[in-house]
Formats: structure tokens, C-alpha cells, sequence
């Protein structure tokens, strides 16, 4: 809420923004902490994404022509986030052996009750 934005009618909308903020200050000096401020998404360069996902720089300039590698291009540089190659990394996971078998497990748990009816 922006404070140009407070005048009698939204004044309820107001307050309760208020009440909201101070109820958060008030957790976080119960628990003695400071507040977290956002943190500043900065782009990185080629060579970094190299080194955050290991691997080489044509293999990088292939994923990124095949759309497979999340990117922003302004010219003819690109740029990338870390949060966001992590995340195309951690999206790419193979199930264990355990995870296939429970899951199956599971299904036939699901499938052997439909069946009883």
C-alpha cells in the first residue's frame, strides 16, 4: 500500500495494512531478528552459467538455441539468473529406485481399493 494512496474511503483497507506490518515486526522481535530484505536478482554472464551448471560454453549456446535453458538476450549478449539455472538443474532429477517403488506401491494401493467395491 502506498501512503499517496490513503483517504477516508480506503482508511479501513489503510489500518488494516498498518495492523498487518506491525504484527510482523512484532514476530520478528519475539524471535530477535533482523527483517530479510528481498534479494537482488543480478544477471550473470555466460562464464558463470559454465561454472553454476558445469558445463562448457557450446553446450550452453546449444541448450539455449533449443530453448532448453532458461535465458534473456539483449543484443548479442545473453544473461542468465542463478535461482533460475538451480532450478532448470533440480527439474532434471531422476526418481531412486525407493521413490519409483513407493509411487508404485501407492498406485497399486489406490487401484487394489477401487477394485474391492
Amino acid at each position: 500500500m502506498n501512503v499517496n494512496e490513503i483517504s477516508f474511503e480506503n482508511l479501513p483497507k489503510a489500518v488494516a495494512h498498518l495492523v498487518n506490518e506491525v504484527e510482523k515486526l512484532k514476530l520478528l522481535v519475539e524471535k530477535g531478528q533482523a527483517p530479510t530484505l528481498p534479494q537482488k536478482r543480478i544477471p550473470i554472464g555466460i562464464e558463470e552459467a559454465c561454472r553454476v551448471i558445469g558445463k562448457a560454453k557450446p553446450t550452453i549456446y546449444a541448450l539455449v538455441q533449443k530453448r532448453m535453458l532458461p535465458c534473456y538476450k539483449n543484443g548479442k549478449k545473453l544473461y542468465f539468473f542463478e535461482d533460475e539455472l538451480l532450478n532448470w538443474i533440480t527439474s532434471g532429477k531422476k526418481k531412486t529406485l525407493k521413490e519409483i517403488e513407493n509411487e508404485a506401491e501407492i498406485e497399486f494401493k489406490k487401484r487394489s481399493k477401487g477394485i474391492r467395491r
